[in-house]
Formats: C-alpha cells, structure tokens, sequence
C-alpha cells in the first residue's frame, strides 16, 4: 500500500509535466509553479492542493478530471483565481501559447 506522500509525488505536475510545468520557488509555507502551454500541448493527469491561478497570457483551455468530465475553459489574461485541491488533465485546445503562475498552499 502506497502512503499519502507517495500518491501526492505520483501525481506531482513538475513530476508528470515536466515539458510544460516547472518549479520557480518552493518553501515550508508555498510552492510557486509556472506553466506555459502551446496549441496542441497537454499536461498529464496531476494533483494541486488548494492554489492561486495567475494568467500571464490567456488562451482556451480543456480540462479533464479523472471522472471523465471535461470542461473547456477561456484563461482571461491577469485574470488571478483561487482554486480547491484538485485532479485534472490539461490541454490547450486554442491557437495561442497559455502562461500561468501557481502558487500552491501548504
């Protein structure tokens, strides 16, 4: 049996989507990620626990969640959202390059 920790890491974004998510800084209260997506680019299945969203650069994006539903979302650019722990697959299925900041709490 796998514990909580090992679940979290499975499902960690900067594990699973490295080609589109990476760590910017991470201390014992936050963890900030920076996301940037192209047309057609996909982050795999992952895991945030409650988080604030910044978009840098917006675009459309569809979200999947391990239920099966998804959800396509317009990203307003400087626009700054808080967001519950959630499970989700991403893909940007617009024609412009999305950017967004994460700030994960701790």
């Amino acid at each position: 049996m796998r514990s909580a920790q090992e679940e979290r890491e499975e499902r960690d974004p900067v594990r699973v989507a490295s080609k589109v998510v990476g760590m910017l800084v991470e201390n014992d209260r936050v963890r900030v990620l920076g996301s940037s997506l192209g047309p057609g680019e996909k982050a795999a299945m992952h895991s945030h626990p409650d988080h604030v969203l910044f978009v840098v650069k917006g675009g459309r994006l569809k979200m999947t969640f391990p239920s099966g539903e998804e959800r396509t979302v317009e990203m307003e650019q400087g626009k700054a959202m808080l967001m519950e722990a959630q499970s989700h697959e991403v893909t940007n299925v617009g024609d412009t390059e999305v950017q967004v900041v994460l700030v994960e709490l701790k």
